[in-house]
């Protein structure tokens, strides 16, 4: 049995049930539609991230392929030379962004123009390590991004779920069966009331 509200059983408490009523119905109804768009924002980011992760394996796969044969060819020591003063090769930009009350952050990586070399004796390898690092560098960020949005949403598409249930198999059937009590009880007095006003009548008419 749905456990009632603790409120007197009048008409006016009648009347602000009702009123309560249909604004937690409201709600309901939004935060079902939000939790609809949430679920179909989750699978869509889902589908990104998945995408994005295996796009991203086969980059570092290859990054540190060129890495190796690199290393192999100058050696650590030249290698680290050829490193030295060159400027980052990849710009990151990170903005805040929400979408249905889901606050990320929105990660811009953008590739720059690679610097060039003034060692003579590096070799070619050099430069295609460098731009499949770059690549790579790009992906993981945008791959960060789209991790990090994805917990975030299935957080709030959880939370949001919570409430929904709450509403839909607690507060709300409290409020159905607050006010169905109250309608009872007050139909019961009216007919309390009825009765004893005949029975007066009768008594009237027979003196």
């Amino acid at each position: 049995m749905t456990q009632r509200l603790p409120i007197p059983p009048t008409r006016n408490a009648l009347l602000q049930l009702k009123n309560q009523l249909e604004f937690l119905t409201t709600g309901h109804d939004l935060l079902e539609r939000k939790r609809e768009l949430l679920t179909r924002m989750v699978r869509e980011q889902l589908g990104t991230y998945r995408k994005l992760r295996e796009e991203a394996a086969q980059l570092v796969d290859s990054a540190y392929y060129w890495l190796s044969i690199t290393h192999m060819r100058m050696g650590e020591r030249m290698l680290h030379l050829a490193g030295l003063g060159l400027e980052p090769s990849v710009e990151v930009k990170i903005l805040p962004r929400s979408n249905l009350g889901v606050e990320y952050p929105a990660v811009r990586a953008g590739k720059r123009p690679l610097q060039p070399v003034s060692l003579m004796w590096t070799d070619a390898s050099f430069d295609r390590m460098r731009i499949r690092l770059t690549d790579m560098a790009v992906v993981l960020a945008q791959l960060g991004e789209a991790e990090i949005a994805l917990r975030r949403m299935l957080n709030e598409q959880r939370k949001t779920q919570k409430r929904v249930n709450a509403l839909k198999y607690n507060i709300i059937p409290r409020y159905e069966a607050s006010i169905h009590f109250i309608q009872e009880t007050l139909e019961e007095e009216e007919r309390d009331s009825l009765f004893q006003v005949k029975l007066l009548q009768e008594q009237d008419h027979v003196i």
